[in-house]
């Protein structure tokens, strides 16, 4: 079986392709969650290690090493992922978007970091011979889920990296690994699709009302699929509804419920939100939510360019702490009364 990748990625795949002839010994793909960047690695993971590679530079689906990969038991790659997503098989991009609240029981238990075990635990594989001499594959994603320890004993690796090893590391954002990673790893952008290619692939998906699943998740295809599969826009819309209707009572009253969600897809979703006010604001235009656009008009005539700009900043300072708040409950308290201050000033 040979992995795809998603049609919008065909010119980052061929200019992957003219970097093979000197591979970097790490390669950092980032872009927006929810993109195809998980499939885009693993797909160039099985390529690097296929016995007889196409023209075009994917896995041939027939060797034996193509075989091994797709049993999952290829002696020469090892993937790194957190233990929240372990079970998940085959790996999929919602894993980028930090969409494991969902999983079942044993995973939700389950550490959403990667651990300094799990770094340590790559130094026999690389250590010992490959089994057709070839390359040696290390996978990791998302690299924003390395903690502080395990990103140091990473980082000692890439000082240092073992010959004939390739590392392909995914990140939803740059901002939020170590600078010393960063400037050891060759950045590669994968591209956003734009709105009528990411549409009509939803569309060829089955799925309904894909115009707005696409533009709730940001433009990103495999993102909004996935909650569509859900079927549910209920959390999304408890979060919409105070935030076109900010109060006090509303927002102590919807945060016990709403932060039993992903919090980083609650502040994600006031991102868009927040954007959406300051758009309308300069352009008159919306972008993420075409639905509420009386109220989205309604709070951009009211609110202050300063104290939006601020709400804004606010936002992107707690998406930073949103995979380990203190306490969920209070963490949604705070981002909505934050937000119902700015907009009844």
């Amino acid at each position: 079986m040979v992995l795809t990748i998603y049609p919008w990625q065909g010119e980052a795949w061929t200019q992957l392709q003219q970097m093979r002839a000197r591979l970097p010994h790490a390669i950092l793909f980032y872009g927006p969650a929810g993109i195809g960047k998980a499939d885009f690695i693993e797909a160039f993971a099985q390529a690097l290690l296929c016995e007889n590679v196409r023209p075009d530079g994917h896995a041939c689906g027939e060797c034996a090493s193509c075989g091994w990969f797709s049993q999952g038991n290829h002696p020469d790659y090892r993937r790194v992922r957190p233990e929240a997503l372990e079970d998940e098989a085959p790996p999929s991009d919602a894993e980028e978007a930090g969409e494991t609240d969902k999983k079942s029981k044993s995973s939700k238990t389950a550490s959403k970091d990667i651990k300094i075990e799990q770094i340590r635990a790559l130094a026999d594989f690389m250590n010992i011979s490959t089994h057709r001499q070839g390359l040696r594959v290390v996978v990791l994603y998302p690299a924003e889920a390395l903690n502080m320890p395990a990103s140091n004993a990473l980082l000692k690796t890439l000082e240092e990296p073992p010959p004939g090893t390739v590392f392909l590391l995914a990140s939803n954002g740059l901002d939020r690994l170590l600078p010393t990673i960063l400037s050891r790893c060759r950045k590669f952008a994968l591209p956003t699709p734009d709105h009528a290619e990411a549409l009509a692939w939803l569309e060829a998906q089955g799925v309904q009302d894909a115009d707005g699943w696409l533009r709730e998740q940001g433009g990103a295809p495999l993102a909004a699929l996935s909650q569509a599969e859900t079927g549910s826009r209920e959390e999304l819309d408890a979060l919409l509804q105070i935030l076109a209707q900010p109060s006090v009572d509303a927002a102590l009253r919807a945060a016990d419920k709403l932060s039993k969600a992903p919090l980083a897809s609650l502040v994600a979703w006031q991102q868009r939100w927040l954007y959406d006010v300051f758009s309308y604001k300069l352009s008159g235009t919306i972008r993420y939510y075409p639905r509420y656009r009386q109220q989205l008009a309604a709070l951009a005539g009211r609110v202050h360019t300063a104290r939006l700009m601020q709400a804004i900043k606010s936002t992107n300072d707690r998406r930073a702490v949103a995979d380990h708040p203190l306490s969920p409950k209070l963490f949604v308290e705070d981002m909505l009364l934050d937000y119902t201050a700015c907009c009844s000033a």
